[in-house]
């Protein structure tokens, strides 16, 4: 008896690169490059990203500037997260955790997003579920909605 697997198993269980399914790496279909400034970030930065703007709006700005308990009133660290991205991605293309963490909004054009795209894009990171479905660049439902994509620095 043979030790290897069957193919249909290989393959279920691989996914699609173990059935000889070459999908290149994140963002080369978008022109982007492979590795370093301007090339896709990964899910660990932009969630540790997302993580740190959540903590600035929750903590430091609901609680501390505002006095407002984020139990009693859980709508106001998401309307300070959606005035932040609006805010800062709009203008600097950018949040305090992205820049933290070296990674920025880019469109897919090249250069900053547009205020519609920002706008687009907040209010569904805001629902959170499009973000957290991705596809094979990395660029969540958000990102695909907005024409955008997120880069390293």
């Amino acid at each position: 008896m043979s030790s290897k697997q069957p193919r249909w198993t290989q393959t279920w269980l691989g996914g699609v690169r173990s059935a000889g399914v070459d999908l290149g790496y994140p963002g080369e279909r978008l022109g982007l490059p492979a590795e370093g400034s301007g090339s896709v970030a990964g899910f660990g930065r932009r969630i540790g990203a997302i993580v740190i703007d959540w903590l600035i709006c929750t903590w430091a700005i609901t609680q501390g500037l505002l006095r407002i308990d984020p139990v009693e009133a859980p709508w106001v660290p998401v309307l300070i997260l959606a005035a932040e991205y609006l805010l800062l991605v709009g203008t600097m293309g950018m949040t305090f955790g992205m820049r933290l963490l070296g990674v920025r909004v880019a469109a897919l054009g090249g250069g900053a997003p547009g205020f519609v795209s920002v706008l687009v894009r907040t209010f569904l990171l805001c629902l959170a579920v499009p973000a957290l479905v991705w596809d094979r660049d990395q660029r969540g439902l958000h990102d695909r909605a907005a024409n955008t994509v997120v880069v390293r620095l």
